[in-house]
């Protein structure tokens, strides 16, 4: 289903049903209590907690309810896979505005980094890619190459998200956008970097 994919075993989904249990009784059940759950290694690529179950009609049994779930996971995965293509053309359109990534998910397309640099103060970008790009924007952060903390570790920024996004923009204007929010970035975050080594 996804090329390259380091998954060594079938991942699962299961559906966790609770009925509730009460002292008298009805002549028809309540409606149970739903939750999906996944192998951890799954929420690369879809996160079952987005999922939005099918409703449960009174009345309606298990063998009725299921091939609606299938049916609703089937389409929900099959877009969650077409994603990926979005968020690769994404990671490709930084290239020409900020040069080939140092380093990028193949597979899942999730991660990006970036090295940028704002006259002589070089700096790491970490492009955090959600699943339901480009809905939802990727998250930023900023590592300085130059600016240690007391253990030695490289000062880095909070998740950045208040930056100008549309997820009607082409890939090559997303990228340009995320260019020019750095390029004001860049003078908080060495202001940052050089306050905090300067604690040290």
């Amino acid at each position: 289903m996804v090329r390259g994919c380091p998954w060594r075993h079938l991942q699962k989904i299961h559906l966790q049903v609770v009925y509730p249990v009460g002292k008298k009784y009805a002549s028809t059940a309540s409606a149970p209590r739903l939750k999906l759950v996944s192998t951890p290694e799954l929420k690369a690529l879809f996160s079952v907690d987005d999922v939005k179950l099918p409703s449960w009609v009174d009345g309606m049994c298990m063998a009725e309810y299921l091939p609606h779930l299938e049916e609703s996971l089937e389409g929900q995965i099959m877009e969650a896979v077409s994603l990926i293509d979005a968020r690769r053309h994404f990671i490709e359109a930084l290239a020409p505005v900020f040069g080939r990534p140092v380093e990028a998910d193949p597979v899942f397309c999730r991660k990006a980094t970036l090295l940028v640099a704002s006259g002589v103060f070089t700096f790491l970008v970490h492009l955090f890619i959600p699943t339901q790009f480009p809905k939802q924007q990727p998250a930023l952060m900023l590592q300085s190459s130059q600016h240690f903390n007391s253990q030695g570790a490289p000062i880095k920024s909070l998740l950045l998200t208040d930056y100008p996004w549309s997820p009607r923009w082409e890939a090559s204007q997303m990228a340009e956008r995320i260019l020019e929010f750095l390029v004001d970035e860049s003078l908080n975050f060495k202001r940052y970097c050089n306050e905090a080594q300067q604690q040290t």
